[in-house]
């Protein structure tokens, strides 16, 4: 059966407080408040997005606490701006680069690392691009372009065609991976001409960010087939969150839908230095103890890497749970996933 499009037969997405207020997601004692929150940081919530679930709205629904900003909050958290040889493009690590393709996005979250920048201007333009093509042809130690916004898959597919076909014809460039929130915010919006562009001689991967299990409703399970079906390979992204998914249980059943929908679990991130974002934060000590418990309850193929990227553009680092301690005399003293401890010595 061929499946039929409606976007427009659903609700517009929430952008104001007032629109908060109506759909009783904010206390209108709180209206004055959020308005200086909005004021910094734009609000859309699109209908796609489950607003019954307690999860789901801590991610998306403007808090006070976002008018708190504490000491260590950066503007710029992970330090793109420092490893930026030309607009649009972030060349951090030697083999990829990070091209910054739009600033728009179909949901704006309220832990966003980049809440300085996103929304705030539209998509990279052609000169921009060509700017970028010249930098990628001048650096064939760039082997992957990971494409990244705002969010990518807001762009037209005739406009993510001209893009990725340009990049084809770069020899050097052997990789292209898509970060976005579109399959799970605005799954109607992963059309199968979205699918067919994805799909090319040039190998597409596809990272989704998602949160909280309440996020993979049928109509994101449906988006993520399209994208399989395309020959697409899915990873996903998790941001650990306080108030949302700082528990095993969650992240547990979180991990467990994706892979069920052939979507395999990449990263688990540490909250980023955000400004007003601190709320959302957790010790990092209680990040490694959630891991932890994860490793004794699910599959490794269902397990991310947690991680946390450093301040000043010095990447991504593992922190996960040690396992491993040298036992003085030359071996090790190795923890199993129930807490035991074991003597190993490898010579």
């Amino acid at each position: 059966m061929t499946e039929t499009f409606r976007p427009d037969a659903l609700p517009r997405a929430l952008t104001g407080v007032d629109d908060l207020i109506r759909e009783g997601l904010a206390d209108p004692a709180h209206g004055p408040q959020l308005e200086a929150v909005a004021a910094e940081f734009r609000i859309r919530i699109p209908p796609a997005l489950p607003r019954d679930s307690a999860g789901v709205r801590a991610q998306v629904v403007p808090s006070v606490a976002e008018l708190t900003i504490r000491p260590e909050e950066l503007a710029d958290p992970i330090g793109d701006d420092a490893h930026r040889p030309v607009p649009g493009l972030t060349h951090r690590y030697p083999d990829r680069a990070i091209l910054h393709a739009t600033q728009t996005c179909e949901v704006y979250c309220r832990f966003c690392f980049r809440r300085e920048t996103v929304g705030d201007t539209g998509s990279l333009s052609e000169d921009g691009f060509a700017q970028v093509l010249d930098y990628l042809r001048a650096t064939p130690a760039v082997r992957e372009v990971i494409f990244t916004g705002g969010d990518p898959l807001v762009l037209s597919p005739r406009r993510l065609r001209a893009m990725l076909t340009a990049l084809e014809e770069i020899p050097s460039v052997e990789l292209v991976r898509f970060h976005t929130r579109m399959p799970v915010v605005a799954p109607e919006k992963v059309t199968p001409a979205l699918a067919e562009v994805l799909d090319r001689r040039l190998p597409v991967w596809v990272v989704i960010h998602t949160n909280h299990p309440d996020e993979i409703t049928p109509a994101a399970a449906a988006a993520f087939r399209r994208l399989t079906r395309a020959g697409v390979p899915l990873l996903s992204q998790t941001v650990l969150l306080r108030g949302v998914n700082a528990d095993a249980d969650t992240l547990e059943c979180l991990f467990r839908k994706l892979i069920a929908h052939r979507v395999k679990p990449y990263y688990l991130h540490h909250p980023d230095l955000a400004k007003g974002t601190g709320h959302f934060r957790l010790p990092l000590a209680e990040g490694q103890a959630i891991m932890a418990a994860l490793r004794g309850r699910l599959t490794g193929i269902a397990q991310p890497l947690y991680v946390l990227d450093l301040p000043g553009g010095h990447g991504k680092v593992p922190v996960g749970p040690g396992y491993l301690q040298p036992d003085g005399q030359g071996g090790w003293i190795v923890t199993d996933p129930q807490g035991n401890r074991h003597s190993y010595r490898d010579r």
